[in-house]
């Protein structure tokens, strides 16, 4: 840092005369390039990393005890949320195996419950989850039985590795192959859904107009025969119209109008283990296995035209009220439909660190994220490693890591707009003090307090309907949430705690409870209260994952960041070059929404720490460094066209002044690479894709957020296809498949105008009777710098048989043409100053 203070410093004053327009832009550029450096750095002052023991955990709430005779397990429940929405884009297949490995995770069965979020609303998702119900009777077990890691059945069968290492029950291979054999046959069953849908709905279909021609043929009036409009519905296995989107779409069964649809698929296990049965030669024996089977429930909100449904926030919120009524685990966790449990006791990790001392002030546990498909090489920086190993085990050593939308473990009072047990004196929520009562002792309220907490409770009775909404069993499900949460209270150490053995059974969904839950979900529930803009998921950005964060953090949460030795989830990302663009688009997007917003850092509270403050307003100022990377991205071409440089002369200040600050910037590279544990060739492939997006989408971000702030434009994004690409035989056909965007002509034009620049530039030295070489090697290194960056891009563009559209070459050389005559115009050539004496006239 000093010494680029002092470099900025010696660049200021010592402008070049000759050319002070080059010589302003790049110190403009220049400035802005290190206060976004700080706000990167600074937050990187306190990293950490944390281990967990797994075995303290199981003594201490699964082991007999004089508290807990019985050794049952103590562990609070948990409600795992997965999100989908569209079965073309998001395969159920892929859907399913999540499902399972959910349902195959190595925690307390009755503390267990998982809810789909289907918000597309179709039939084919919902009859791919009851497959995937029945299917999970024989997968859950044998994965139990033999401790099979991962649990995703369609990652374990296509290990690379034996799968009968380690393996010693005799058993095993024939029940790895009936496994095998059952898993074949599910996915046929669940590849084959579509048609199947489409053949039943056809056949009732035509049912239904036979039947309305009969009575049309009864009727004694002539009405025409055209005027029967019989709709082509969607029907289920049982003959009755499905409630949710058609494949033909019809009033009150499309995307965005559709009735709620709740499924319970795997009714509540019972309290006591369960064991199967010892079987024959055929079958599995599972006389010593657990068969019991967590909760499962599909969930499709309501949707009607004229309400903002907000898009996943939306459907989070309404599986937060849902869950809440039917199950009220204290914890939940949140994935994608493509990120899977791939290690089968990260949820026991999570829970560690919520019930460790001090664990009540924790709002949530974020996992990182670990990516399957993606290419050897990692073209485009899919894994995402320097974020995710290291500035997110930065941020845990201040406030936690920010929420990045997937894979992360939250305590559910967190939604509920509750501040930590240690700000609950002065919090906002309407408890009060009656709060206090609740988290710190028993669900019970202490008689000390009765008298003055049911006052408080008087006194905001009218506030509750406003913030949570009208459901009496969702505001009786927050005391028990808040209290089932708590460490154990095992040592007067422990402030905030609910004693051993607390922690009640689940309990029985009845008709009721389930009519409530459906009501919750309706797209009228939240109409007049706080949910989206202060409880649960917060609305109004693409990226609601950090505002949502953000908002607990300036509540004075902590967060916690759970790196575990074997990864705890796994999912895909795109690796295509154009899909890849359009994700970072869209989260860039969402930065420069929450930079224009009240989520902006510089408005944070102040229990938002200082360096949690520069993180979070590093989130949303990231993306404006694309305007002055793409005008330094140039500076090295307008140099080399115009003779001139950033500085009068390669002087050895100059040159000792770069020379420091490459040698420091590699040594922080060099302690960061070691530290964090990455590979140099990740660090370079971030570094690349870093330039990459900051020329293409973070640019195109910054327009879409000055249109939407400015003219109340609204961008809409499409959901990132989780499906493989066509070619079956190679998994990485998706990688060298083109599609055209207009994200790539400012990228291509900045590379063509760099080649032109270099061309033109050695030309003029080497035909010039005065050659200038300290001008060329300037402009020439830092165009190849650039250039360099590129690479990635370059290949991407060229496809697998270097195919590239003419389009995208016709748009770069224009643009490129352009850019070179603005300069001649500005600059014209003559005398000495004519490219060598190519261009001369005999």
């Amino acid at each position: 840092m000093i010494v680029l203070a002092l470099f900025l410093r010696w660049r200021v004053s010592n402008p070049n005369e000759d050319a002070r327009w080059l010589w302003g832009m790049s110190i403009v550029c220049e400035i802005w390039f290190a206060f976004s450096w700080l706000l990167d750095q600074l937050p990187k002052l306190c990293p950490i990393n944390r281990v967990t023991d797994l075995d303290v955990l199981k003594e201490k709430f699964e082991t007999p005890s004089p508290s807990n005779p019985t050794g049952k397990s103590d562990l609070p429940g948990i409600d795992i949320f997965v999100s989908t929405a569209d079965p073309e884009k998001e395969p159920p297949l892929v859907t399913a195996n999540t499902i399972l490995s959910i349902l195959a995770a190595d925690y307390p069965v009755e503390k267990l419950s998982c809810y789909v979020s289907d918000d597309g609303g179709a039939l084919l998702t919902f009859e791919a989850m009851a497959e995937a119900a029945s299917f999970a009777s024989l997968w859950v077990p044998f994965c139990r039985k033999h401790e099979i890691e991962p649990r995703n059945p369609e990652s374990y069968f296509n290990m690379r590795r034996d799968p009968y290492k380690n393996k010693i029950r005799p058993d095993f291979v024939r029940d790895r192959r009936r496994a095998k054999r059952e898993y074949d046959e599910f996915k046929v069953r669940i590849n084959g859904l579509s048609d199947s849908i489409r053949r039943r709905s056809d056949a009732y279909n035509t049912q239904e107009e036979l039947k309305a021609m009969k009575r049309w043929k009864e009727k004694v009036d002539d009405e025409p025969m055209d005027r029967l409009k019989i709709p082509k519905a969607t029907w289920m296995a049982d003959g009755t119209h499905w409630p949710g989107t058609w494949t033909v779409p019809a009033p009150e069964h499309t995307r965005g109008d559709h009735a709620s649809i709740l499924q319970v698929m795997l009714q509540p296990p019972s309290d006591e283990p369960l064991k199967g049965i010892a079987g024959d030669s055929k079958s599995m024996n599972l006389s010593e296995v657990d068969i019991r089977l967590p909760v499962l429930v599909y969930v499709s909100r309501e949707k009607r035209p004229g309400y903002d449904h907000n898009k996943k926030a939306g459907a989070m919120n309404a599986l937060v009220r849902a869950s809440a009524v039917m199950s009220n685990g204290p914890f939940i966790l949140n994935l994608d439909c493509d990120h899977y449990i791939y290690n089968s006791q990260a949820l026991r990790d999570g829970i560690c660190f919520m019930m460790d001392r001090g664990g009540e002030g924790i709002c949530y546990v974020q996992f990182p994220q670990r990516f399957e498909g993606i290419d050897p090489s990692d073209r485009y920086a899919n894994h995402n490693t320097v974020f995710f190993d290291v500035n997110m085990r930065a941020l845990d050593g201040i406030q936690g890591p920010v929420y990045v939308g997937t894979g992360c473990l939250f305590r559910r009072t967190a939604f509920y707009d509750f501040d930590p047990p240690r700000y609950e004196d002065h919090g906002s929520c309407f408890f009060g003090r009656h709060k206090k009562a609740a988290v710190a002792s028993a669900p019970e309220i202490s008689q000390s307090h009765g008298m003055e907490d049911a006052e408080n409770q008087e006194i905001n009775a009218p506030l509750i309907p406003r913030k949570f909404g009208n459901s009496s069993l969702f505001l009786d499900s927050v005391r028990v949430a808040a209290f089932q949460g708590l460490p154990l209270a095992d040592n007067s150490h422990v402030k905030y705690g609910r004693p051993p053995g607390a922690l009640t059974g689940p309990r029985p969904l009845h008709l009721a409870t389930i009519a409530e839950a459906v009501n919750v979900i309706s797209c009228w529930y939240e109409d007049k209260t706080e949910w989206g803009q202060s409880v649960g998921w917060i609305y109004g950005s693409v990226t609601e994952d950090v505002v949502t964060g953000y908002r607990m953090h300036g509540r004075g949460w902590r967060s916690v960041y759970c790196v575990t030795e074997r990864d705890a989830f796994r999912g895909t990302a795109p690796i295509n070059l154009t899909d890849r663009l359009h994700q970072v688009l869209r989260w860039a997007t969402g930065s420069v929404e929450i930079f224009f917003s009240r989520n902006n850092a510089l408005l944070g509270g102040p229990r938002l720490k200082l360096l949690q403050r520069i993180a979070y307003l590093n989130v949303g100022i990231y993306p404006f460094t694309s305007i002055f990377l793409v005008v330094y991205c140039f500076i090295p071409a307008f140099s080399l066209f115009t003779n001139q440089f950033i500085v009068a002369s390669l002087t050895v200040t100059f040159l000792v002044y770069l020379f420091i600050i490459s040698v420091t910037l590699c040594i922080l590279a060099v302690l960061e690479i070691n530290w964090s544990g990455i590979e140099l060739e990740e660090w370079w492939r971030n570094e690349q894709f870093w330039l990459i997006g900051g020329t293409s989408a973070h640019l195109a971000a910054v327009l879409q957020g000055l249109l939407k702030v400015i003219a109340g434009i609204e961008i809409s994004f499409t959901l990132t296809s989780k499906s493989a690409g066509d070619d079956a035989d190679d998994e990485f056909s998706d990688l060298y498949l083109f599609k055209w965007t207009s994200l790539m002509i400012l990228p291509c034009t900045i590379i063509m105008t760099n080649f032109i620049a270099i061309a033109v530039g050695v030309s003029r030295t080497i035909y010039s009777e005065a050659p200038q070489w300290s001008k060329l090697l300037g402009g020439v290194f830092f165009s190849f710098w650039v250039l360099a960056h590129f690479y990635p891009f370059v290949k991407g563009l060229m496809g697998r048989r270097g195919k590239t559209p003419t389009i995208i070459y016709v748009w770069s050389a224009l643009l490129s043409i352009c850019i070179s005559l603005l300069w001649v115009a500005i600059d014209p050539p003559s005398g000495n100053n004519q490219i060598g004496g190519l261009f001369q006239l005999p």
